[in-house]
């Protein structure tokens, strides 16, 4: 248990900030590990940290549309959405997994508040062209079909939820300006709404403990990482596969303003308040340059005492 003596500079410290949190799909299909993450958020919400939920859905997403006879193809682990894969998306998105935690949210008394990002044109996309894509050493041109690359991120709908003491829970979906629905990666989603709102962190929960050093090795974690360490771990090829796009997405929220990214392991029942509130923390503290952190924090994945 995270004790308050710990704890308390980092609630002091935190106090009215944002965290965007990522919850990757296959978390949602336990209903156990559902609820204690929803503990866990309502834990930082009691505290005065202003919680939004992005939520993935890719398991889900690929066991209905093989239900629907629909093939599923991934490059470079980003899902190939064709038109007839589209309506099995949304329908898993906007429907099994949005409300399943919401369910969880409303079973230990977390107000909160499902929205795609199309509701208020809270992101606005454009259909992806064919791009030139390496996956596995190859490159091919890739045609993503109904995929969207971010355009543009209206927060006034997450604000005002927030404000009103909601926690919003957010599906990937998206719209261009002509209303054609996309599918974006729910990691890129959550790293545009975090640099949107100024946010103190951006946190993914995974499967895997944070970033490995060894992929088939869990214990090979690494507990701190800055932009040369992923350069170089990426050279060498040890991320790949559904860490790659999270990756991509921390550069992103790193070069948008957002300060610290996690990634941890949704599987320890503590372990995102063990990230948020202890040094050691429980996964891996992504920043741009490990030689500025306070000497105490280069050690630990989480953060120094203030």
């Amino acid at each position: 248990m995270v004790g308050l003596t710990r704890a308390l500079p980092y609630i002091r410290l935190y106090k009215g900030r944002v965290f965007v949190i990522k919850l990757g799909g296959a978390a949602s299909t336990d209903a156990a590990v559902l609820r204690r993450l929803a503990e866990q958020v309502n834990v930082l919400r009691e505290v005065g940290i202003r919680v939004v939920l992005v939520h993935g859905g890719g398991p889900q997403s690929t066991a209905l549309a093989g239900r629907l006879g629909i093939a599923t193809r991934f490059v470079g682990g980003r899902r190939v959405t064709s038109p007839e894969a589209l309506e099995s998306v949304v329908m898993t998105l906007n429907g099994t997994v949005n409300t399943a935690v919401l369910a969880a949210c409303r079973a230990v008394h977390l107000p909160a508040v499902g929205v795609s990002g199309v509701d208020g044109a809270l992101v606005r996309a454009r259909r992806r062209p064919p791009v030139e894509v390496e996956d596995g050493g190859t490159r091919e041109v890739v045609d993503y079909g109904e995929v969207g690359d971010i355009a543009g991120v209206d927060a006034a709908v997450l604000v005002a939820l927030l404000n009103a003491g909601y926690v919003p829970v957010v599906s990937p979906l998206a719209a261009d300006d002509d209303g054609r629905v996309l599918n974006v990666n729910a990691d890129t989603v959550a790293a545009a709404i975090a640099c949107a709102l100024d946010a103190e962190k951006l946190v993914f929960l995974t499967e895997t403990p944070g970033i490995l050093e060894d992929r088939a090795d869990k214990a090979s974690m690494i507990s701190c990482a800055d932009l040369k360490t992923l350069a170089m771990m990426e050279a060498r090829g040890a991320l790949a596969g559904g860490m790659l796009p999270k990756v991509n997405a921390a550069r992103a929220a790193l070069s948008g303003g957002v300060r610290r990214i996690h990634i941890v392991g949704y599987q320890p029942k503590l372990a995102l308040l063990m990230e948020v509130f202890t040094n050691e923390g429980a996964g891996t503290l992504i920043v741009r340059n490990i030689a500025d952190l306070p000497a105490a924090e280069q050690g630990g994945a989480g953060e120094a005492a203030p």
